[in-house]
């Protein structure tokens, strides 16, 4: 069975960057591509971000075998870590990691792991 789960992490990107890179970043690096048929290969999971000027807070709520949540951690620090992705189009956006590591679900972040999980 899934456990449910939700690792959370600030950033700095300049203002006009694009937030939602680093959750392709996070993607690439779990699933290997953007594009793939579901389910997601290690863990389904979801980004999202809420922007506050320079800063950048991400959640990632995602659902895994829980002998898998340390690799799936380590994937999203690694990814977050590497401060840039080039997207579709050679647009490059860089950011710098503050800080990475679980975080508490909310309810509603529950609801949305247990759609997640149960989408495979």
């Amino acid at each position: 069975m899934r456990g449910q789960y939700v690792h959370q992490a600030s950033l700095l990107m300049a203002t006009g960057s694009d937030p939602e890179a680093p959750g392709a970043a996070i993607t690439l690096e779990l699933c290997g591509s953007w594009e793939h048929e579901p389910p997601c290969p290690l863990a389904p999971h979801h980004t999202g971000h809420a922007r506050d000027g320079n800063e950048v807070r991400l959640r990632v709520v995602f659902a895994a075998e829980p002998a898998k949540e340390n690799e799936v951690r380590r994937r999203i620090g690694k990814a977050l870590a590497g401060g840039t992705l080039t997207g579709p189009g050679g647009v490059k956006t860089n950011w710098t990691l503050q800080d990475s590591g679980p975080g508490v679900l909310t309810e509603s972040e529950r609801e949305q792991a247990e759609r997640i999980g149960a989408a495979t």
